[in-house]
């Protein structure tokens, strides 16, 4: 009885299971804790930097200080795995992303809490949370209204608008006290940012970014004799615990900020769009219009998160998007593992607590790195941008000078409403709204003023910036 032939090769191969893209690849669960603890030794400083500033320039205690810490962690620590895991085809981009609080929300929260209140700047948290949406697959689809021009001159602005509190928390807050400024505090703060320097200097790869965790860690011991430290409040805090939802009341929905938080959505709408973008680039799975959407609704689920859970909005993080690019490891799961770990991160108060009694030299001197590199940052996204026979620079310019007229001029606006003093007092709410109408006026109407087309040339008329791939254009 003669035997049925074996299969050819191509018979055997189309009945092969397809191959697993590196993205959906599960590591051993040893490498994956350390890559995923990686993640978050990477990213952990410029998340709780956020309400460290937030809570002293809100004059907010220290007890309360480390209860955003700890909701500040939870919530980056949920919306990490919601970005990495998704949720069937309605959250969640799929990608081995890891969120983290937002700077950019830092501005508009302080004045808000100044004006309304704590409970209003949660309530417009909540309302912008709602707004991103109704808006990201819009957004997802007109990302092109917000090319590096708009994006570079608000990323520039925050970090500027920011500098200023870097420098409150390391010189003091009130001018007349007698220790304000005092050289001791300038040369510890001195001392954490050479010591960031040399680190960056010289070591390299993972360790060249723990420069800044380093900084506080030493900057922290060195201010113990010093008498600058106070570790009181941490023996009551607890090992365990969950801060309650709304800890600070029902929370309030003034006009003035729910504008100025929507627009705060918007400025991270075009921070992840970039990272998100470049991440689908590097792991080979570029993103499409949905992907990007479904981003970009897990940020905006990060506002209503951090509006019922006395969190931040969520962004993000470039620092973990570079961790990618250098380890080479694509997996989503290790950025899931890096969110269960902030997540349990954000349920142990006594950490909190730890953090948040570090001393103001210390998270004024980490702090003034990290802000003045989010300006450089803004001014390399600004490199993209076609500037001859453009009014390209005009409208860097305007936008500029409109964002830091707040900043350099606080009171400018108090004669004007409150609502305009929200809107218009945030260096990066006006900044925003300048750079995208300036756009709008120059780059996206007829007669614009740009350089005419010439043989060869590619320009994007609709950006005004150079044509790329679309993964390179936000």
């Amino acid at each position: 009885m003669s035997q049925a032939p074996a299969p050819s090769a191509p018979d055997a191969a189309a009945t092969a299971p397809p191959a697993r893209h590196p993205v959906d690849e599960v590591l051993p669960p040893a490498r994956l804790g350390l890559l995923g603890l990686q993640h978050v030794l990477v990213m952990y400083t410029g998340c709780v930097t956020v309400p460290l500033v937030f809570g002293a320039a809100a004059k907010l205690d220290t007890s309360t200080i480390g209860l955003l810490i700890n909701a500040d962690l939870l919530v980056a620590g949920l919306v990490t795995l919601l970005q990495s895991l998704g949720i069937g085809r309605i959250l969640g981009v799929r990608l081995p992303v890891v969120a983290g609080a937002t700077f950019t929300a830092v501005t508009p929260m302080i004045l808000i809490a100044g004006e309304y209140g704590m409970q209003a700047v949660y309530g417009s948290m909540i309302a912008a949370g709602v707004f991103g949406l109704l808006v990201c697959v819009p957004f997802a689809r007109a990302v092109r209204f917000f090319p590096p021009l708009v994006s570079g001159s608000v990323i520039t602005v925050i970090g500027l608008s920011l500098i200023g509190v870097a420098a409150g928390l390391i010189a003091g807050l009130d001018s007349t006290a007698k220790d304000y400024a005092a050289p001791s505090h300038l040369a510890l703060a001195g001392g954490i940012v050479l010591l960031i320097v040399i680190v960056s200097r010289f070591t390299s790869g993972f360790f060249s970014q723990l420069g800044v965790l380093l900084g506080l860690v030493v900057g922290t011991l060195v201010a113990i004799p010093m008498g600058l430290t106070n570790f009181s409040s941490v023996g009551d805090a607890d090992w365990l615990g969950l801060a309650s939802p709304f800890h600070f009341g029902a929370p309030h929905f003034p006009v003035a900020a729910v504008i100025s938080m929507c627009v705060v959505m918007l400025v991270t709408f075009t921070e992840s769009t970039a990272d998100m973008l470049a991440v689908g680039e590097m792991t080979g799975r570029p993103l499409s219009k949905s992907d990007l959407a479904r981003g970009l609704a897990g940020d905006s689920v990060s506002g209503i998160f951090a509006g019922v859970m006395n969190g931040f909005v969520d962004t993000v993080f470039a620092q973990n998007v570079g961790l990618v690019g250098m380890t080479k490891v694509r997996s989503r799961y290790v950025a899931a593992v890096a969110g269960g770990i902030l997540v349990a991160l954000g349920l142990v108060p006594k950490l909190g607590e730890i953090v948040a009694s570090l001393p103001g030299p210390v998270i004024g001197a980490a702090g003034l790195v990290m802000f003045a590199t989010v300006t450089a940052v803004g001014i390399n996204t600004l490199r993209k941008v076609e500037f001859d026979g453009t009014n390209n620079l005009l409208i860097v310019a305007v936008s500029i000078g409109i964002g830091m007229l707040p900043v350099v001029a606080p009171a400018i606006y108090h004669a004007f409403p409150t609502w305009v003093q929200i809107i218009g007092g945030s260096a990066i709410t006006s900044a925003t709204l300048a750079a995208f109408l300036l756009n709008l006026l120059f780059n996206h109407t007829g007669g614009g003023g740009r350089k005419p087309d010439v043989a060869g040339d590619e320009s994007d008329a609709d950006t005004g910036t150079t044509a790329e791939p679309v993964v390179n254009k936000a």
